[in-house]
């Protein structure tokens, strides 16, 4: 497509979200290198991501800048190129997330430096969405939210608890410290679970690197928080099947998750290179269709707008650290980093992603649940 062509395009889906090239507002962009628009027409979401690292392209306000485009749906204007053609239909019909694959996520991206998440995240290292019901401090809010965690399925002292993507171990040492329970983590990564094991040292907890397909055992309950978004479309249905072999009868099992709102099968191009390698968002369809006839859903509580909040603060805490992380990390990977967290903050505050706490149960609470808020 002819430069010009191109220009004309995208000032124009541009405007119809309130953007302007070389414009005064925050949100406005900045163009540095003119084949930016051909590159976008080319690659689309990717191309564009790929830009910004690049530095052909700024603007002074990127979270804002895409709150407005994604609240426009610009994405969907732009044609699909055979690249990208091609990049869908592999992930219908391949599945990235299957188990020889499934370390991938970890290797590429938590185990890029426990100094980067140190310095990003809270003091707990919480790396899920806060909730900021009563508080606008991060360390609260994520404090607030293992605790409406652990109350949600009924924590009681003495019991075990399995835990599904334990991060850096900071449910599992809240809820022992807390509740009194004991712990089974595991994650894909070696380095959180290094750090894991390290923070969570003389507590009932244990670390495991492992798969969770590979999960054995018996629990009183089940929290997930943050780790179902990289479970892919082909696997939910598995996934499902290994946490209601290993739940209790009388157990329930916290799914935290990332959603969206229609179904997809396949993640955006540019997080699944760059962020999160064979990640993808659930639909509620798929997850109803996952726990047919294994699970209920006693409850289900959005608060995907607080993900907005929670990585803004993120944002701050990058910034207000990269003196001391540039040393380890380029200037490119700054704006990379820098574009994850500021695009997601936008596409969360349109409300395009959803931030689901679903409550599940075997065989249904007698007398029902009570919801907790």
């Amino acid at each position: 497509m002819a430069h010009n062509s191109a220009k004309k395009i995208i000032k124009e889906m541009l405007a119809h979200a309130d953007v302007a090239i070389d414009g005064s507002n925050s949100w406005d962009i900045a163009v540095h290198d003119e084949r930016l628009y051909t590159r976008v027409m080319r690659k689309g979401t990717i191309g564009l991501g790929e830009a910004y690292m690049d530095g052909w392209w700024d603007a002074p306000a990127l979270d804002e800048f895409f709150y407005r485009v994604t609240k426009a749906d610009l994405s969907k204007k732009i044609p699909i190129s055979p690249l990208l053609l091609f990049w869908f239909i592999s992930q219908r019909v391949l599945n990235p997330q299957r188990i020889s694959r499934a370390f991938t996520v970890g290797e590429k991206h938590y185990d890029l430096g426990n100094d980067l998440y140190k310095a990003m995240l809270d003091r707990r290292m919480v790396y899920t969405c806060g909730y900021f019901k009563n508080t606008e401090d991060l360390d609260e809010a994520q404090e607030a939210k293992l605790d409406l965690s652990c109350k949600k399925v009924g924590l009681k002292r003495g019991m075990r608890i399995l835990d599904i993507g334990c991060g850096w171990g900071s449910f599992a040492k809240f809820a022992a410290e807390k509740y009194g329970v004991s712990v089974v983590g595991i994650t894909v990564s070696k380095e959180q679970a290094k750090l894991a094991e390290k923070e969570c040292e003389g507590l009932p907890i244990e670390i495991k690197v492992m798969d969770y397909r590979n999960i054995i055992g018996s629990f009183d309950a089940i929290v997930s928080l943050g780790m179902f978004e990289h479970v892919g479309f082909k696997n939910y249905r598995t996934y499902m099947q290994a946490a209601e072999r290993v739940l209790k009868d009388d157990g329930l099992f916290l799914l935290h998750t990332i959603g969206n709102q229609v179904t997809r099968k396949a993640g955006d191009p540019w997080v699944e290179k760059y962020i999160f390698p064979n990640s993808m968002l659930p639909s509620i369809a798929q997850i109803g269709a996952s726990i047919e006839g294994l699970f209920l859903i006693e409850d289900l509580h959005n608060f995907g707008a607080d993900y907005d909040k929670t990585l803004m603060a993120w944002h701050r805490n990058f910034i207000a650290h990269w003196p001391e992380l540039q040393s380890a990390y380029d200037e490119r990977f700054f704006r990379m980093w820098a574009y994850f967290l500021l695009s997601f903050a936008g596409s969360f505050r349109s409300r395009k992603n959803e931030l689901w706490q679903i409550v599940l149960s075997k065989k249904g609470v007698p007398g029902g649940y009570q919801s907790v808020r």
